[in-house]
């Protein structure tokens, strides 16, 4: 069987997270610079997936917070400057997909599970063959060593430990 090799095209693709404040709200963060490759048969079931996301990139479009998520409260980005994604299941679950694979925050290594909806394979105006997915899922950040918090006036937390997960990504076959 034939493979296909395909890249992340970071130009049209977004890697954000979510993140309750003060459980009121929720903040969105993003990752500026990250890059992928798949490697996949005719459909994309069992395809072999790697990710990895610059820690220090991290944007919440506050530059303090933004300080406060690159220190060795959260990601340590002079330390541990990527997060890496390998996947060790990508199988198809009616029209889209379950994706499991090891995160890696940190010096944290755990298994998460994805769904992966698949938006469909189309060519551009310049006869690029692209293919788009939305990523999502949720951890929870004690699980990777982000532990820091402080408490409110009224006895709750200032950030959830829940992290909501949400990757669109377009794909450029190579």
């Amino acid at each position: 069987m034939a493979t296909t090799n395909w890249i992340i095209d970071a130009s049209h693709s977004e890697i954000q997270f979510k993140v309750k404040h003060l459980v009121i709200t929720t903040v969105t963060g993003s990752f500026q610079e990250f890059s992928g490759t798949v490697e996949s048969g005719e459909t994309f079931e069992n395809a072999k997936i790697s990710f990895e996301a610059n820690t220090a990139s991290v944007n919440t479009n506050s530059e303090q917070r933004d300080g406060h998520l690159k220190s060795g409260d959260f990601f340590d980005s002079e330390k541990f400057p990527k997060l890496t994604f390998k996947a060790t299941k990508f199988t198809k679950k009616g029209d889209d997909f379950e994706l499991v694979g090891d995160l890696t925050i940190k010096d944290v290594t755990k298994s998460v599970t994805l769904a992966v909806e698949y938006g469909g394979t189309a060519k551009d105006p310049w006869g690029n063959t692209k293919a788009g997915f939305e990523v999502t899922g949720k951890i929870n950040r004690k699980d990777f060593g982000l532990t820091w918090n402080a408490p409110t006036e009224a006895g709750g937390v200032l950030v959830s430990d829940e992290v909501k997960l949400i990757a669109n990504v377009q794909l450029l076959k190579q």
